[in-house]
C-alpha cells in the first residue's frame, strides 16, 4: 500500500483524533490526494547534530474526517487514525512530499479493562477533564476498553519519540499497558507525598 507521509511531533494511533494545521504546498497536495491515494502519519525521532530528526519507521493511516479554512488562511484538517504501518521504503516527490510503501499491521484487539487496572481510565478521564477541547474529540470515549485506553495514553503521554516508537511497534498494547500503569502508580504514589 503506497501512502503520503505527514511527519510529526506528535503520534497518532487508530481510533485516535488529531487537528492539524496545514499551510506547505506539499502537505496541500496530500490533503487534496488523500481520497485517492491515503496517508498516514509517523513519527520523528530525536533530532540529531545538524538539527536532522529521522523519520521512525511506524505510523498510522489516517483519515480526515473534517477540514476547515482558518482566518489566517491555513487549512484546518481532523484527521482519525485507522490502523498501524511499518514502512518498507520512502521516497521523496519533486515537492518534497514523503510517500511511502507501507506494510499494515494487525490491529491490537480490544478487550475489557480489568478492575485493578482501572486507575488507567480514571486517570485519562481527569486528563479529559482538564482538557475539554481535547475531550470533545471523543463524544463516546470507551473508558472500559483496554485497547482503546492504552492508545489513548500513548497520544497524550509526554514521552521521547523513541520510546513511543517501541510501545507503538509492538504487537499488542500489553507492554504499553504495563508501561502506562506503572507511570500512572508512580505519579499517584508521588503526589501522595507532597
Amino acid at each position: 500500500m503506497q501512502l503520503a507521509i505527514f511527519p510529526l511531533r506528535l503520534n497518532l494511533l487508530p481510533d485516535g483524533v488529531l487537528p492539524l494545521r496545514v499551510f506547505e504546498p506539499r502537505y496541500l497536495r496530500m490533503i487534496a490526494e488523500s481520497s485517492q491515494r491515503g496517508m498516514g502519519l509517523c513519527l520523528l525521532g530525536k533530532a540529531q547534530d545538524g538539527g536532522f530528526s529521522p523519520l521512525l519507521a511506524i505510523g498510522t493511516r489516517v483519515e480526515i474526517i473534517d477540514f476547515d479554512r482558518l482566518e489566517d488562511g491555513t487549512l484546518g484538517v481532523t484527521v482519525k487514525g485507522v490502523e498501524r504501518f511499518k514502512i518498507q521504503t520512502l521516497e521523496v516527490e519533486d515537492d518534497g512530499l514523503l510517500s511511502a510503501e507501507v506494510q499494515l499491521l494487525p490491529g491490537w484487539l480490544h478487550e475489557p479493562l480489568p478492575p485493578e487496572q482501572h486507575i488507567l481510565a480514571e486517570k485519562l478521564g481527569q486528563v479529559f477533564q482538564e482538557h475539554p477541547n481535547y475531550a470533545a474529540y471523543y463524544p463516546t470515549p470507551q473508558w472500559n476498553d483496554a485497547c482503546w485506553v492504552v492508545q489513548r495514553w500513548l497520544e497524550v503521554l509526554p514521552l521521547e519519540a523513541e520510546e513511543k516508537f517501541g510501545l507503538m511497534a509492538s504487537n499488542d498494547y500489553h507492554e504499553a499497558l504495563h508501561f502506562l500503569l506503572q507511570a500512572v502508580q508512580e505519579e499517584d504514589a508521588a503526589m501522595h507525598q507532597h
